[in-house]
């Protein structure tokens, strides 16, 4: 069986693995990072994403032994160092831009990225980023509150 080697949140890993193993099997059965959600298998929903060499990437999407040597980042490697949530996290949290939680790591990676291409999104390109990133709860208009936020356009936020 073939042995893979990446670093997941700024540590090594490896494990054995198939030939068909998908990257998001790899991080939730071999390495029990639980928080990359399974939510369709079919690449649609969003709830894998998660960050390889800093680009969002489905983990649904792809082969575990396609990022041999990577950097990859899931939704437990996005806290501060001394274990408190980052600004995007307190942000959903303070803005109750989650509601059962299931699509919440994926929206946080996905707006991660987006703040990363860009600072200071609109709402209009908050909303345009997330469309490949489901949410059956929320009707998004908390997330999109709490992403604006995070990007530090609270003033930007309407009057709830």
């Amino acid at each position: 069986m073939p042995q893979v080697s990446m670093t997941v949140n700024g540590k090594p890993a490896t494990g054995d693995v198939e030939g068909r193993t998908l990257l998001v099997q790899f991080l939730r059965d071999t390495l029990h990072l639980t928080g990359t959600h399974v939510g369709c298998d079919t690449s649609q929903c969003g709830a894998c994403l998660v960050h390889v060499d800093g680009e969002a990437i489905k983990a649904c999407s792809i082969f575990a032994l396609e990022v041999e040597g990577a950097e990859v980042t899931t939704i437990e490697g996005m806290a501060n160092a001394d274990g408190s949530l980052n600004t995007i996290q307190q942000a959903f949290q303070d803005h109750h831009g989650l509601q059962c939680g299931f699509c919440t790591p994926g929206m946080v990676m996905s707006a991660a990225a987006l703040l990363k291409e860009n600072p200071k999104p609109s709402e209009t390109e908050i909303r345009d980023y997330l469309q490949g990133n489901i949410c059956r709860c929320t009707g998004y208009h908390n997330i999109v509150k709490a992403i604006l936020a995070a990007s530090g356009q609270e003033t930007a936020i309407a009057a709830e």
